[in-house]
């Protein structure tokens, strides 16, 4: 039987000594909140919730252990437990905090009060979304003056297959992080009605080529029946994804024309956000 672990902040080493200057500098903080925190990293790397004795072996620790850091976890909203499954997944307070820290950069900042005159200027719902750990999520939305029967709600994560977002990502992101959402979308496919999708990567793969041929995605009524949407890169100076523009809107008031009235000034604002983070050149193809 191993001994508890101890919080050690006493600036002493393991046998009481006082530890030097520098070393003591070296080694301030609280182990086990860093040993606690393991377990968030792989969760955010992770693509689907995770059994207890997977997420332990891939935080590096046994599933006892594991369990005695999740359970605080959960206290806190950092952890979610799902009571059928019994599988792990991140709590509503780290979308909270992704929510603040994107609150703190310039970019996003930028962007949620450009979206917010475009919105004005074509009224029609406007959103960002960025990249998260189960796919591409929903971190700013505005409707227009004749709102969606279904809208929108910030944290939403937008599918892989039908989205302009999901295309728009699965087109710039590197194939290893887009990979595993764009299988488990076909193989759900493959169960539904719904044969105006792509249903195998081949036609898929075609549909990304048509969004990196327009530098944009568009979809109509893929999504929500009737309802057309554009969605519009915006890369940083490596010529990275770092978001998405999106506009959408009912097919009777929402112009899905490349060059109309729609794509000509969300493009034009997402050309501008990407100059403004220094990118100049087009990305290249996904590694």
């Amino acid at each position: 039987m191993t001994a508890p672990e101890h919080d050690n902040d006493t600036g002493q080493d393991s046998d009481g000594n006082a530890a030097a200057p520098d070393e003591e500098k070296t080694r301030s903080g609280i182990q086990s909140i860093e040993v606690g925190f393991r377990l968030i990293e792989v969760l955010t790397e992770a693509s689907n919730a995770m059994m207890l004795r997977d997420l332990a072996h891939a935080a590096g620790m046994n599933p006892a252990k594991a369990h005695r850091y999740l359970v605080s976890f959960q206290r806190l909203g950092l952890i979610v437990q799902d009571p059928v499954s019994g599988r792990y997944d991140l709590g509503p307070f780290t979308l909270r905090m992704g929510l603040a820290h994107l609150a703190r950069i310039d970019a996003f900042k930028a962007a949620r009060f450009a979206m917010s005159e475009l919105r004005d200027a074509i009224d029609q719902t406007v959103g960002l979304a960025v990249w998260g750990n189960q796919g591409p999520t929903v971190v700013h939305w505005l409707d227009s003056t004749f709102p969606m029967r279904v809208p929108l709600r910030l944290g939403d994560v937008m599918p892989m297959l039908e989205s302009a977002a999901g295309r728009l990502f699965a087109a710039y992101l590197p194939e290893r992080q887009t990979a595993p959402l764009i299988d488990a979308a076909l193989a759900a496919l493959q169960h539904s009605s719904r044969h105006h999708l792509p249903a195998t990567r081949a036609e898929y793969e075609a549909v990304l080529d048509d969004v990196r041929a327009h530098r944009a995605a568009r979809v109509e009524g893929t999504v929500l029946p009737s309802v057309n949407a554009f969605c519009m890169p915006v890369f940083d100076a490596t010529g990275q994804l770092v978001m998405g523009l999106m506009a959408l809107g009912p097919e009777s008031r929402f112009d899905a024309s490349w060059g109309g009235p729609i794509d000509t000034p969300l493009r034009a604002l997402a050309q501008n956000l990407s100059a403004d983070l220094g990118h100049a050149h087009a990305p290249g193809v996904r590694r």
